[in-house]
């Protein structure tokens, strides 16, 4: 792989990197906002006891388990960019040492 064909796609993957990780900040907020409101209506399933507050909780937490797993995901692709990133680096370093 040429020099510059490397450089480039070092550059798309840092900018792939940082909008996963834009994604991934987002994705927090939202888990917290949604494990935040599961865990009220379990907290109201509990004192009312009634099977609208169950079905409110079960609903709500299937929303916050949506998130986790989709947090979850983005968290690997992450992984998966950094490990690219770093062999391309690598690439860069040893394509340019002369011994």
């Amino acid at each position: 792989m040429s020099r510059a064909l490397t450089e480039r796609r070092l550059f798309d993957v840092a900018q792939r990197l940082r909008r996963a990780r834009e994604e991934l900040a987002v994705a927090d907020e939202q888990l917290e906002a949604l494990a935040e409101a599961a865990d009220e209506a379990r907290i109201r399933s509990l004192v009312s006891e009634t099977p609208l507050a169950h079905r409110e909780h079960a609903e709500a937490q299937r929303h916050a388990d949506a998130m986790a797993r989709s947090r979850s995901i983005l968290s690997a692709n992450i992984a998966d960019l950094q490990q690219t990133q770093d062999q391309l680096l690598d690439k860069l370093v040893l394509g340019s040492d002369p011994g």
